[in-house]
Formats: structure tokens, sequence, C-alpha cells
């Protein structure tokens, strides 16, 4: 879009909030804002009828709040590049946003060039986190890995008999066959036979990959 005007459209219900992005926006020469509403109806009408290309959603909005207007603008626009901008850092807000199509995230605290940034990277089809959503989708990422990693860790220690869990969750604890033994009342040896069991059973190589897959299945 080189030579053009970037195409803004704010959606927020309060007239200062819009009045003062509007302020921040029009500061660079490379954006112009075409259009304002009120709720995220008019949010929706307002980015088609003016052809946006960056759409700044507010997510607290009457008749239809952002979050619910994202995929319509995504249907009704698909070429305006949505970011949503709120008050809320709730992490599910920003993967809500981010799942229903958003090219970005930003707190309406952050700084005014942030804001230029953002609507910069969003025209030019990158998606923009502030920091703070970045946090956010980072934490839920490694949960989302987290999360996986125990459902594999079950299924296969679902394999195992209760007397093989047992001992599959002392070494957990990091007890030694001998510990392990009179914790469980079992003879060194008898625990010795079922740790290579277990180990021969989970496809582990050594007690510390059992003890980690112990703890990852909950045990």
């Amino acid at each position: 879009m080189a030579g053009q005007p970037i195409r803004v459209v704010i959606a927020d219900d309060e007239p200062l909030i819009r009045a003062g992005i509007r302020m921040i926006l029009i500061s660079d020469p490379d954006i112009e804002v075409v259009g304002e509403a009120a709720d995220g109806r008019a949010a929706v009408e307002a980015a088609r009828a003016h052809a946006a290309d960056v759409v700044l959603l507010d997510i607290q909005m009457p008749v239809l709040d952002g979050l619910s207007a994202l995929p319509e603008l995504r249907r009704a626009a698909p070429a305006a590049r949505v970011i949503v901008l709120t008050t809320f850092g709730e992490r599910e807000n920003v993967l809500r946003a981010l799942e229903h199509g958003g090219a970005g995230f930003l707190l309406k605290d952050t700084a005014p060039a942030e804001l230029i940034r953002a609507v910069r990277a969003a025209a030019a089809g990158d998606a923009y986190l502030s920091p703070a959503a970045t946090r956010h989708v980072v934490e839920r990422l490694a949960t989302g890995r987290e999360a996986a990693r125990s459902e594999q860790a079950r299924v296969r220690v679902a394999a195992l008999s209760e007397k093989e869990r047992d001992v599959l969750a002392v070494l957990g604890e990091g007890l030694s066959n001998a510990d392990a033994g009179r914790r469980l009342h079992m003879s060194e040896a008898t625990v010795k036979t079922y740790v290579s069991r277990i180990l021969a059973k989970l496809d582990c190589e050594n007690r510390v990959q059992a003890a980690l897959l112990a703890r990852d299945a909950g045990l």
C-alpha cells in the first residue's frame, strides 16, 4: 500500500477514548482515521463501508462486544486487520482474539508510539502483541505443551499393572530400591524386578526417565 494512507476504523463505546486514539493516529501522516463506531455491530458496518485496512476494536461494547464482533468483521471485511484494544488483559481475551483472527492485542495503557507501531504492523500483514499479551500467549503455549505431555504420559502408564504403577509412583519421588521396598512392603530384589519390568514396558532407558514420566502422569 505504498503511497496510500492506512485506513483505520476506531471502535470503542467511550467518545473520549475514541478521540484520544484518533489524536494519536492522525499524528502519523501515513494513517487516516476513516470511521468510528460505538458498538460492535456498527464497527462491522464501518469496516465494510469504509474499506478499512485496520480496525481497532474494544472488547467491552454494547449491542455486540468486540470478541463477538471479531468473526463477523472477518466475514464482512476480510481485508481488514483487527487489533483488539482493551483495558482487560486476561489470558482468555487474548486467546479468543487470536483464535478469531485478530491481528493484534493491545491494552489501553499502551504508549502512543506502540499503538502506531501496532497499526503499521497489522496493515503490513504482521501480527502485533503487546508485551503483556505476549506473556499470556507464551504461558498458554507452555501450558498446552504440558497438557499434551501429561496426556501422553497417562496413556503410557495405563499399560502398567496396579502394582507397577505403585512402584513407578515411588520412583517419581526419587526413592532408591531399598527405600521403595520399605514404603511398599517389598523386598529390594522384588522392587528391582518391578523397576526392570516398568522400564521395558514404558520404553524408558533409566530410572530418571521413568521418574519424569511418573510426574507427568500425575502419580
